[in-house]
């Protein structure tokens, strides 16, 4: 938690924990502007709509794949990094759709052409472009193509048209500035990950980055004396070597979204030494019940939802303990942090799991 900027001295602006965490996962764009949120001070959600559109951060597919936000300064070199194993994993939904190379090409330089010059489309534009073009987008083929464009540098986020996404050309948002060293690459990447993640395992380490296990090994070897190694249970975690300052009290009360990285930022490690992470991996398949986690005292307490009405955000929450007077007091405190960041009061309706 300290080191994701859950506790402690919080950032000062969204893309400083952006670039603290290298890239943060972001398919769920309003709860993702939450968990930024969480770690900087008094940001309300306009102001991440705000940097969105200023393009100092930008969100677009990079890992695994899915949509991250990333700091403008990182997108190019950290898509030349990691944009080929994303698109090593597209290759056979690729050919199901029909989306060779040459298409792929095409595609994007009719995309890239009707971006130039700022013009920012949503994706149903960018559609109808490929429609005049007589490029086949129907079905899932709009999205890929699209993703093709992002892991190539092309495209990235260009801000919000009313409430609808739009795109930009990355050349326009992100000029290039310096050249690609992979092994440069390769430790800045290991280094955010395992500063704002550690400790974390390998396997951790090559799920998020979706890069390969020697990769990852190699990262670590350059790092050399700057990170560590510790063995508990026979699970071998990594970390940034650090000072001996002590670490901020993980007290009160933190509503993670469902994407929020202190969960899928790791794989083999994930909840691991909580007494209650095989209850909670049960519940993530529960469609019944609320995906988001509620951490009280730094510890799994139970699950969460927000349902966002006119003038209100209900917060429905399921325990796995009554709460003490001092968690229900903590609880209250953190849905109305989520309040003043949406703009509205937030009600609590908590329950037994």
């Amino acid at each position: 938690m300290r080191n994701s900027g859950l506790t402690g001295s919080p950032f000062d602006a969204p893309d400083e924990a952006v670039r603290w965490h290298g890239a943060m996962q972001a398919q769920d764009y309003g709860p993702a502007k939450w968990s930024i949120a969480q770690r900087a001070s008094n940001l309300v959600d306009e102001d991440l709509n705000r940097a969105l559109a200023d393009g100092s951060i930008v969100r677009t597919h990079m890992l695994r794949p899915t949509w991250h936000f990333v700091v403008r300064d990182d997108i190019r070199w950290m898509l030349a990094l990691t944009g080929p194993r994303v698109h090593k994993h597209n290759g056979p939904r690729y050919r199901e759709l029909g989306l060779d190379e040459k298409t792929r090409a095409r595609s994007e330089a009719v995309i890239v052409s009707a971006l130039e010059g700022g013009n920012h489309l949503t994706r149903e534009e960018i559609g109808r472009v490929l429609d005049r073009a007589g490029i086949d987008r129907s079905g899932q083929r709009l999205p890929y193509l699209l993703m093709h464009c992002e892991l190539e540098a092309a495209i990235c986020s260009g801000g919000l048209a009313g409430k609808r996404q739009t795109f930009a050309l990355v050349d326009e948002l992100a000029p290039k500035t310096q050249r690609f060293d992979r092994d440069e690459a390769l430790v800045q990447l290991v280094r955010r990950y395992l500063t704002s993640h550690g400790p974390a395992t390998e396997r951790d380490l090559t799920w998020w980055s979706s890069l390969t296990a020697s990769d990852i090994r190699r990262a670590l070897h350059l790092l050399d004396s700057a990170v560590q190694r510790a063995t508990i249970e026979g699970v071998t975690f990594w970390s940034m070597v650090q000072g001996v300052a002590r670490p901020p009290s993980a007290r009160g009360v933190h509503l993670l979204q469902t994407y929020d990285e202190l969960v899928v930022g790791y794989t083999e490690s994930r909840y691991f030494g909580d007494p209650r992470a095989t209850a909670v991996r049960t519940a993530w398949r529960d469609r019944s019940l609320p995906n988001g986690v509620i951490l009280a005292n730094g510890s799994i307490a139970g699950h969460w939802r927000r349902t966002l009405e006119k003038d209100a955000i209900n917060v429905e929450v399921l325990l796995y303990e009554d709460p003490d007077a001092a968690k229900s007091r903590a609880l209250d405190t953190a849905a109305k942090r989520l309040g003043r960041f949406l703009g509205r009061p937030a009600f609590v309706r908590a329950a037994r799991l």
